[in-house]
Protein backbone atom coordinates (compact mmCIF):
# COMPACT_ATOMS: atom_id res chain seq x y z
CA UNK A 1 0.00 0.00 0.00
CA UNK A 2 2.83 2.50 0.41
CA UNK A 3 4.39 1.62 -1.94
CA UNK A 4 1.38 2.26 -4.74
CA UNK A 5 1.08 5.50 -2.47
CA UNK A 6 4.42 6.53 -3.20
CA UNK A 7 4.23 5.73 -6.49
CA UNK A 8 1.04 7.45 -7.43
CA UNK A 9 2.53 10.43 -5.35
CA UNK A 10 5.45 10.08 -7.84
CA UNK A 11 2.91 9.66 -11.09
CA UNK A 12 1.17 13.16 -10.08
CA UNK A 13 4.67 15.11 -9.08
CA UNK A 14 5.43 13.79 -12.48
CA UNK A 15 2.17 15.26 -14.37
CA UNK A 16 2.85 18.37 -12.31
CA UNK A 17 6.37 18.92 -13.57
CA UNK A 18 5.42 18.46 -16.94
CA UNK A 19 1.93 20.89 -16.93
CA UNK A 20 4.86 23.51 -15.43
CA UNK A 21 6.17 23.54 -18.60
CA UNK A 22 3.18 25.27 -20.51
CA UNK A 23 3.14 27.42 -17.39
CA UNK A 24 7.10 28.35 -17.82
CA UNK A 25 7.09 29.35 -21.78
CA UNK A 26 3.44 30.82 -22.17
CA UNK A 27 4.69 34.09 -20.83
CA UNK A 28 6.78 34.77 -24.07
CA UNK A 29 3.65 33.97 -26.16
CA UNK A 30 1.61 36.09 -24.54
CA UNK A 31 3.82 38.80 -23.45
CA UNK A 32 5.83 38.72 -26.72
CA UNK A 33 4.37 37.40 -29.25
CA UNK A 34 0.73 38.90 -28.81
CA UNK A 35 0.21 41.71 -26.48
CA UNK A 36 2.79 43.95 -25.56
CA UNK A 37 6.54 43.23 -27.49
CA UNK A 38 4.83 42.73 -30.99
CA UNK A 39 2.42 46.07 -30.87
CA UNK A 40 5.78 48.00 -29.29
CA UNK A 41 7.76 46.77 -32.52
CA UNK A 42 4.76 47.99 -34.94
CA UNK A 43 4.28 51.34 -33.06
CA UNK A 44 8.58 52.12 -32.09
CA UNK A 45 10.58 49.95 -34.69
CA UNK A 46 8.74 50.68 -38.24
CA UNK A 47 7.70 53.84 -40.25
CA UNK A 48 3.82 52.87 -40.33
CA UNK A 49 1.44 49.80 -39.17
CA UNK A 50 2.00 47.73 -42.78
CA UNK A 51 5.74 47.70 -42.56
CA UNK A 52 5.45 46.62 -38.89
CA UNK A 53 3.55 43.55 -39.60
CA UNK A 54 4.86 42.43 -42.82
CA UNK A 55 8.50 42.80 -40.95
CA UNK A 56 7.07 40.59 -37.85
CA UNK A 57 5.48 38.48 -40.61
CA UNK A 58 8.99 37.92 -42.35
CA UNK A 59 10.72 36.89 -39.43
CA UNK A 60 8.09 34.32 -38.03
CA UNK A 61 7.81 32.85 -41.72
CA UNK A 62 12.03 32.63 -41.39
CA UNK A 63 12.04 30.74 -38.21
CA UNK A 64 9.44 28.27 -39.34
CA UNK A 65 11.07 27.02 -41.83
CA UNK A 66 14.03 26.99 -39.47
CA UNK A 67 11.70 24.75 -36.98
CA UNK A 68 10.60 22.71 -40.06
CA UNK A 69 13.59 21.10 -40.81
CA UNK A 70 14.91 21.00 -37.55
CA UNK A 71 11.81 19.04 -35.62
CA UNK A 72 11.60 15.72 -37.36
CA UNK A 73 15.35 15.41 -37.71
CA UNK A 74 16.17 15.93 -34.28
CA UNK A 75 12.93 14.13 -32.84
CA UNK A 76 14.32 11.27 -34.45
CA UNK A 77 17.20 11.39 -33.08
CA UNK A 78 15.65 12.05 -29.68
CA UNK A 79 13.99 9.07 -30.20
CA UNK A 80 17.12 6.88 -30.53
CA UNK A 81 18.93 8.46 -28.02
CA UNK A 82 16.33 8.33 -25.16
CA UNK A 83 16.18 11.20 -23.35
CA UNK A 84 14.12 14.52 -23.93
CA UNK A 85 15.21 16.95 -21.28
CA UNK A 86 18.66 17.37 -22.76
CA UNK A 87 17.42 18.44 -25.89
CA UNK A 88 14.60 20.72 -23.92
CA UNK A 89 17.68 22.06 -21.90
CA UNK A 90 19.97 22.82 -24.68
CA UNK A 91 16.83 24.69 -27.13
CA UNK A 92 15.95 26.27 -23.21
CA UNK A 93 19.61 28.07 -23.49
CA UNK A 94 18.57 29.23 -27.20
CA UNK A 95 15.42 30.42 -25.59
CA UNK A 96 17.21 32.19 -22.66
CA UNK A 97 19.15 34.23 -24.88
CA UNK A 98 17.00 35.27 -27.47
CA UNK A 99 14.17 36.73 -24.85
CA UNK A 100 17.25 38.76 -22.92
CA UNK A 101 18.27 39.91 -26.33
CA UNK A 102 14.99 41.69 -26.70
CA UNK A 103 15.67 44.48 -24.06
CA UNK A 104 17.67 46.02 -26.83
CA UNK A 105 14.51 46.99 -28.76
CA UNK A 106 14.89 50.96 -28.54
CA UNK A 107 12.53 52.93 -29.84
CA UNK A 108 13.44 54.66 -33.49
CA UNK A 109 16.52 52.19 -34.36
CA UNK A 110 18.28 52.86 -37.62
CA UNK A 111 18.14 49.02 -37.94
CA UNK A 112 16.08 46.28 -35.77
CA UNK A 113 17.20 43.29 -37.84
CA UNK A 114 19.18 42.17 -34.53
CA UNK A 115 15.92 42.42 -32.78
CA UNK A 116 13.95 40.34 -35.12
CA UNK A 117 16.95 37.93 -35.13
CA UNK A 118 16.64 37.60 -31.23
CA UNK A 119 12.81 36.65 -31.46
CA UNK A 120 13.56 34.22 -34.29
CA UNK A 121 15.81 32.96 -31.69
CA UNK A 122 13.71 32.92 -29.15
CA UNK A 123 10.72 31.39 -31.05
CA UNK A 124 12.57 28.43 -32.26
CA UNK A 125 13.61 27.77 -29.06
CA UNK A 126 10.17 27.72 -27.74
CA UNK A 127 8.64 25.61 -30.47
CA UNK A 128 11.48 23.28 -30.44
CA UNK A 129 11.00 22.43 -26.63
CA UNK A 130 7.84 21.95 -26.96
CA UNK A 131 8.38 19.24 -29.33
CA UNK A 132 10.42 17.15 -26.84
CA UNK A 133 7.94 18.14 -23.91
CA UNK A 134 5.04 16.92 -26.24
CA UNK A 135 6.34 13.34 -26.48
CA UNK A 136 6.79 12.99 -22.92
CA UNK A 137 2.82 13.23 -22.65
CA UNK A 138 2.13 9.29 -24.08
CA UNK A 139 4.75 8.17 -20.17
CA UNK A 140 1.63 10.78 -18.13
CA UNK A 141 -1.20 8.15 -18.28
CA UNK A 142 -3.23 5.82 -20.56
CA UNK A 143 -5.08 6.60 -23.92
CA UNK A 144 -8.20 7.31 -21.26
CA UNK A 145 -5.97 10.28 -19.16
CA UNK A 146 -3.88 12.02 -21.52
CA UNK A 147 -7.00 14.00 -22.70
CA UNK A 148 -7.57 15.62 -19.59
CA UNK A 149 -4.06 15.45 -19.28
CA UNK A 150 -2.94 17.47 -22.09
CA UNK A 151 -5.97 19.72 -21.44
CA UNK A 152 -5.17 20.89 -18.53
CA UNK A 153 -1.96 21.51 -18.96
CA UNK A 154 -2.74 23.96 -21.59
CA UNK A 155 -5.32 25.11 -19.28
CA UNK A 156 -2.14 25.73 -16.69
CA UNK A 157 -0.61 27.47 -19.19
CA UNK A 158 -2.75 30.04 -20.00
CA UNK A 159 -3.35 30.68 -16.80
CA UNK A 160 0.57 31.67 -16.05
CA UNK A 161 -0.24 34.14 -19.09
CA UNK A 162 -3.09 35.72 -17.00
CA UNK A 163 -0.70 35.44 -13.93
CA UNK A 164 2.47 37.19 -16.12
CA UNK A 165 0.03 39.63 -17.23
CA UNK A 166 -1.33 41.08 -14.27
CA UNK A 167 2.26 41.52 -13.14
CA UNK A 168 2.70 43.48 -15.76
CA UNK A 169 -0.40 45.91 -15.48
CA UNK A 170 -0.17 46.18 -11.82
CA UNK A 171 4.16 47.22 -11.95
CA UNK A 172 5.46 47.93 -15.37
CA UNK A 173 2.91 49.25 -18.02
CA UNK A 174 1.42 52.38 -17.06
CA UNK A 175 -2.49 53.56 -17.80
CA UNK A 176 -3.58 55.19 -20.53
CA UNK A 177 -2.31 58.68 -20.80
CA UNK A 178 -0.41 58.48 -17.43
CA UNK A 179 2.53 57.73 -15.81
CA UNK A 180 1.36 55.71 -13.03
CA UNK A 181 -0.07 51.51 -12.96
CA UNK A 182 -2.68 50.22 -11.98
CA UNK A 183 -1.42 50.10 -8.11
CA UNK A 184 -0.99 54.10 -8.77
CA UNK A 185 2.92 53.66 -8.83
CA UNK A 186 5.59 54.59 -11.46
CA UNK A 187 6.83 51.15 -12.96
CA UNK A 188 9.34 49.26 -10.53
CA UNK A 189 13.09 49.49 -11.48
CA UNK A 190 12.96 52.66 -12.90
CA UNK A 191 11.82 51.33 -16.18
CA UNK A 192 11.67 54.45 -18.75
CA UNK A 193 8.62 54.57 -20.49
CA UNK A 194 9.64 57.57 -23.34
CA UNK A 195 12.31 54.36 -23.71
CA UNK A 196 9.40 51.71 -24.28
CA UNK A 197 11.23 49.73 -21.20
CA UNK A 198 8.36 48.26 -19.96
CA UNK A 199 7.68 46.31 -23.21
CA UNK A 200 11.21 45.70 -23.66
CA UNK A 201 11.34 44.35 -20.01
CA UNK A 202 8.84 41.36 -21.22
CA UNK A 203 11.48 39.55 -23.03
CA UNK A 204 13.88 39.18 -19.87
CA UNK A 205 11.03 38.70 -17.62
CA UNK A 206 10.12 35.68 -19.68
CA UNK A 207 13.10 34.25 -19.43
CA UNK A 208 13.37 34.43 -15.81
CA UNK A 209 10.17 32.79 -15.68
CA UNK A 210 11.15 29.81 -17.46
CA UNK A 211 14.39 29.59 -15.74
CA UNK A 212 12.26 29.34 -12.54
CA UNK A 213 9.07 27.11 -13.61
CA UNK A 214 10.82 24.60 -15.44
CA UNK A 215 12.80 22.94 -13.41
CA UNK A 216 9.69 21.03 -11.84
CA UNK A 217 9.97 19.22 -15.18
CA UNK A 218 13.33 18.49 -14.37
CA UNK A 219 13.33 17.16 -11.08
CA UNK A 220 9.59 15.67 -11.09
CA UNK A 221 9.39 14.16 -14.11
CA UNK A 222 10.08 11.06 -14.97
CA UNK A 223 12.45 10.55 -18.99
CA UNK A 224 13.08 7.95 -21.28
CA UNK A 225 16.08 6.12 -20.61
CA UNK A 226 19.25 6.12 -22.49
CA UNK A 227 19.14 3.82 -25.28
CA UNK A 228 21.88 4.35 -27.66
CA UNK A 229 25.67 5.73 -27.51
CA UNK A 230 26.10 8.99 -29.37
CA UNK A 231 27.97 7.56 -31.86
CA UNK A 232 25.20 6.07 -33.78
CA UNK A 233 22.24 7.62 -32.66
CA UNK A 234 22.33 10.47 -36.11
CA UNK A 235 22.29 7.69 -38.61
CA UNK A 236 19.68 5.63 -36.88
CA UNK A 237 18.22 8.06 -36.11
CA UNK A 238 17.75 9.74 -39.75
CA UNK A 239 17.14 6.28 -41.06
CA UNK A 240 14.11 6.01 -38.61
CA UNK A 241 12.98 9.29 -39.82
CA UNK A 242 12.88 7.80 -43.35
CA UNK A 243 11.48 4.58 -42.90
CA UNK A 244 8.99 6.48 -41.10
CA UNK A 245 8.31 9.27 -43.91
CA UNK A 246 7.90 6.37 -46.31
CA UNK A 247 5.37 4.45 -44.48
CA UNK A 248 2.77 7.30 -43.82
CA UNK A 249 0.54 6.77 -46.63
CA UNK A 250 -0.05 3.17 -45.35
CA UNK A 251 -1.17 5.30 -42.48
CA UNK A 252 -4.34 6.80 -44.31
CA UNK A 253 -5.76 8.48 -40.89
CA UNK A 254 -2.44 9.45 -39.60
CA UNK A 255 -1.11 10.90 -42.97
CA UNK A 256 -4.21 13.21 -43.33
CA UNK A 257 -4.35 14.41 -40.17
CA UNK A 258 -0.44 15.42 -40.20
CA UNK A 259 -2.00 17.27 -43.49
CA UNK A 260 -4.89 18.67 -41.73
CA UNK A 261 -3.40 20.05 -38.35
CA UNK A 262 -1.17 22.51 -39.98
CA UNK A 263 -4.07 24.44 -41.63
CA UNK A 264 -6.13 25.50 -38.79
CA UNK A 265 -3.10 25.47 -36.34
CA UNK A 266 -1.11 27.56 -38.82
CA UNK A 267 -4.68 30.15 -38.76
CA UNK A 268 -5.02 30.03 -35.08
CA UNK A 269 -1.03 30.97 -34.28
CA UNK A 270 -1.68 33.98 -37.21
CA UNK A 271 -4.36 34.93 -35.42
CA UNK A 272 -1.97 35.27 -32.04
CA UNK A 273 0.59 36.42 -33.96
CA UNK A 274 -1.18 39.49 -35.45
CA UNK A 275 -4.06 39.93 -32.88
CA UNK A 276 -1.73 42.10 -30.63
CA UNK A 277 -0.39 44.10 -33.75
CA UNK A 278 -4.39 44.38 -35.62
CA UNK A 279 -5.86 45.92 -32.24
CA UNK A 280 -3.05 48.32 -32.05
CA UNK A 281 -3.43 49.53 -35.52
CA UNK A 282 -7.02 48.79 -36.44
CA UNK A 283 -8.31 49.74 -33.64
CA UNK A 284 -5.50 52.14 -32.02
CA UNK A 285 -5.31 50.48 -28.66
CA UNK A 286 -2.67 51.19 -25.83
CA UNK A 287 -0.63 48.67 -23.82
CA UNK A 288 -2.68 48.63 -21.08
CA UNK A 289 -5.93 47.75 -23.22
CA UNK A 290 -3.98 45.18 -25.15
CA UNK A 291 -3.19 43.86 -21.42
CA UNK A 292 -6.88 44.15 -20.44
CA UNK A 293 -7.96 41.61 -23.61
CA UNK A 294 -4.41 39.38 -23.33
CA UNK A 295 -6.46 38.60 -19.82
CA UNK A 296 -9.38 37.76 -21.15
CA UNK A 297 -8.47 35.54 -23.71
CA UNK A 298 -5.92 33.87 -21.60
CA UNK A 299 -9.07 33.49 -19.03
CA UNK A 300 -10.93 31.83 -21.48
CA UNK A 301 -8.36 30.03 -23.21
CA UNK A 302 -7.93 28.58 -19.72
CA UNK A 303 -11.14 27.46 -19.24
CA UNK A 304 -11.35 26.36 -22.82
CA UNK A 305 -8.89 23.80 -22.27
CA UNK A 306 -9.81 22.59 -19.25
CA UNK A 307 -13.83 21.55 -20.53
CA UNK A 308 -12.01 20.53 -23.64
CA UNK A 309 -10.08 18.29 -21.51
CA UNK A 310 -12.97 16.68 -19.85
CA UNK A 311 -14.51 16.28 -23.38
CA UNK A 312 -11.44 14.54 -25.02
CA UNK A 313 -11.44 12.40 -22.50
CA UNK A 314 -15.21 11.47 -22.74
CA UNK A 315 -16.00 11.99 -26.64
CA UNK A 316 -12.69 11.85 -27.63
CA UNK A 317 -10.37 14.85 -29.59
CA UNK A 318 -11.84 15.31 -32.72
CA UNK A 319 -15.29 16.39 -31.51
CA UNK A 320 -13.37 18.89 -29.73
CA UNK A 321 -11.08 20.01 -32.25
CA UNK A 322 -14.19 20.16 -34.77
CA UNK A 323 -16.17 22.21 -32.79
CA UNK A 324 -13.44 24.92 -31.66
CA UNK A 325 -12.48 24.95 -35.55
CA UNK A 326 -15.79 26.37 -36.61
CA UNK A 327 -15.89 28.80 -33.81
CA UNK A 328 -12.87 29.99 -35.10
CA UNK A 329 -14.04 30.64 -38.37
CA UNK A 330 -17.17 32.78 -37.38
CA UNK A 331 -14.89 34.30 -35.21
CA UNK A 332 -12.06 34.97 -37.66
CA UNK A 333 -14.78 36.53 -40.27
CA UNK A 334 -16.02 38.82 -37.50
CA UNK A 335 -12.46 39.99 -36.74
CA UNK A 336 -12.06 41.14 -40.13
CA UNK A 337 -15.11 42.72 -40.91
CA UNK A 338 -14.50 44.89 -37.58
CA UNK A 339 -12.86 48.47 -37.46
CA UNK A 340 -13.43 51.85 -35.84
CA UNK A 341 -16.30 52.77 -37.90
CA UNK A 342 -17.86 49.25 -38.91
CA UNK A 343 -18.73 46.12 -37.60
CA UNK A 344 -19.52 42.98 -39.80
CA UNK A 345 -20.27 45.37 -42.55
CA UNK A 346 -22.63 47.81 -40.62
CA UNK A 347 -21.54 51.62 -40.42
CA UNK A 348 -21.09 52.95 -36.40
CA UNK A 349 -20.09 55.55 -34.87
CA UNK A 350 -16.20 55.37 -34.98
CA UNK A 351 -16.16 57.19 -31.36
CA UNK A 352 -18.28 54.89 -29.64
CA UNK A 353 -16.43 51.75 -27.77
CA UNK A 354 -18.71 49.36 -30.01
CA UNK A 355 -15.40 47.86 -32.07
CA UNK A 356 -13.71 47.49 -28.61
CA UNK A 357 -16.84 45.65 -27.25
CA UNK A 358 -16.99 43.05 -30.37
CA UNK A 359 -13.11 42.59 -30.54
CA UNK A 360 -12.87 41.93 -26.71
CA UNK A 361 -15.62 39.31 -27.49
CA UNK A 362 -13.62 37.72 -30.38
CA UNK A 363 -10.83 37.65 -28.03
CA UNK A 364 -12.77 35.46 -25.52
CA UNK A 365 -13.76 32.93 -28.12
CA UNK A 366 -10.48 32.61 -29.27
CA UNK A 367 -8.85 32.28 -26.34
CA UNK A 368 -11.62 29.46 -25.61
CA UNK A 369 -11.48 27.82 -28.81
CA UNK A 370 -7.69 27.76 -29.12
CA UNK A 371 -7.27 26.39 -25.43
CA UNK A 372 -9.69 23.11 -26.48
CA UNK A 373 -8.05 23.38 -29.87
CA UNK A 374 -4.03 22.63 -29.18
CA UNK A 375 -4.80 20.65 -26.08
CA UNK A 376 -7.16 18.42 -27.36
CA UNK A 377 -4.49 18.60 -31.24
CA UNK A 378 -1.63 16.92 -29.37
CA UNK A 379 -4.30 14.18 -27.94
CA UNK A 380 -5.24 13.32 -31.31
CA UNK A 381 -1.97 12.92 -32.60
CA UNK A 382 -1.05 10.66 -29.47
CA UNK A 383 -4.23 8.26 -30.71
CA UNK A 384 -2.80 8.36 -34.24
CA UNK A 385 0.57 7.41 -34.01
CA UNK A 386 0.42 5.33 -30.73
CA UNK A 387 1.61 1.94 -32.12
CA UNK A 388 3.18 3.69 -35.44
CA UNK A 389 6.42 5.14 -34.59
CA UNK A 390 7.91 6.75 -31.71
CA UNK A 391 6.59 9.47 -30.09
CA UNK A 392 9.01 12.02 -30.18
CA UNK A 393 9.82 11.21 -34.15
CA UNK A 394 5.78 11.96 -34.57
CA UNK A 395 5.72 14.78 -32.76
CA UNK A 396 9.01 15.82 -35.12
CA UNK A 397 6.48 15.31 -37.54
CA UNK A 398 3.58 16.67 -36.15
CA UNK A 399 5.92 19.73 -36.13
CA UNK A 400 7.34 19.45 -39.29
CA UNK A 401 3.55 19.53 -40.73
CA UNK A 402 2.98 22.78 -39.00
CA UNK A 403 6.39 24.31 -39.79
CA UNK A 404 6.19 23.22 -43.40
CA UNK A 405 3.21 25.26 -43.87
CA UNK A 406 3.54 27.70 -41.11
CA UNK A 407 5.18 30.27 -43.43
CA UNK A 408 1.94 30.09 -45.61
CA UNK A 409 -0.41 32.17 -43.00
CA UNK A 410 2.46 34.97 -42.18
CA UNK A 411 3.15 34.90 -46.17
CA UNK A 412 -0.07 35.26 -47.09
CA UNK A 413 -0.55 37.98 -44.80
CA UNK A 414 2.66 39.88 -45.56
CA UNK A 415 1.23 39.81 -49.49
CA UNK A 416 -2.21 40.77 -48.61
CA UNK A 417 -1.23 43.25 -46.42
CA UNK A 418 1.49 44.71 -49.10
CA UNK A 419 -1.00 44.37 -51.39
CA UNK A 420 -4.18 46.27 -49.67
CA UNK A 421 -1.81 48.21 -47.85
CA UNK A 422 -4.30 47.59 -45.04
CA UNK A 423 -4.09 45.65 -41.95
CA UNK A 424 -7.39 44.73 -41.81
CA UNK A 425 -7.17 43.15 -45.69
CA UNK A 426 -4.05 41.78 -44.88
CA UNK A 427 -5.31 38.71 -42.03
CA UNK A 428 -8.20 37.92 -44.25
CA UNK A 429 -6.35 34.87 -45.51
CA UNK A 430 -6.82 33.40 -41.67
CA UNK A 431 -9.78 32.32 -42.40
CA UNK A 432 -9.39 30.42 -45.89
CA UNK A 433 -6.68 28.37 -43.58
CA UNK A 434 -9.19 27.54 -40.90
CA UNK A 435 -11.38 26.03 -43.62
CA UNK A 436 -9.18 24.13 -45.69
CA UNK A 437 -7.87 22.67 -42.41
CA UNK A 438 -11.68 22.03 -41.07
CA UNK A 439 -12.49 20.26 -44.38
CA UNK A 440 -9.14 17.40 -43.97
CA UNK A 441 -10.10 17.14 -40.94
CA UNK A 442 -13.23 15.59 -41.51
CA UNK A 443 -11.33 12.74 -42.79
CA UNK A 444 -9.54 11.36 -40.15
CA UNK A 445 -10.66 8.44 -38.57
CA UNK A 446 -10.29 7.84 -34.33
CA UNK A 447 -9.91 4.63 -32.96
CA UNK A 448 -11.39 5.00 -29.62
CA UNK A 449 -9.64 2.71 -27.06
CA UNK A 450 -10.06 2.26 -23.28
CA UNK A 451 -7.68 3.30 -20.36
Amino acid sequence: MGDRAMNAGAKRRGIWGWMLFDWATQPFHTLVVTFIFAPYVYVHLAETAAEGQAAWAQTTTIASIIIAFLAPVLGAIADQSGPRKPWIAAFGVLFVIGCFGLWGAVPNMADPTMILVYFAAAFIGAEMMLVFANAMLPDLGDRAEIGRISGAGWGFGYLGGVVILFIVLLFMSPLPDSDVTMLGITPIFGLDVAQGEPARATGPLSAIWFLIFVLPLFLWTPDTAKRRALGGVVRNGLASLGRTVASLPRHRSLFTYLMASPFYRDALLALYLFGGIYAAGVLGWSAFLLGIFGIIAALTGAAGAWIGGIFDQRKGPKPVIVSAVLLLILVGLVTVSTSRGMIIGIAVDPESNLADIVFMACGAIIGAAGGALWGASRTLLVHQAEGRMPMAEAFGLYALSGKATAFIGPSLIYVATRYFDSQQLGVTPVVGLFVLGLVLLLMVKVERKEG
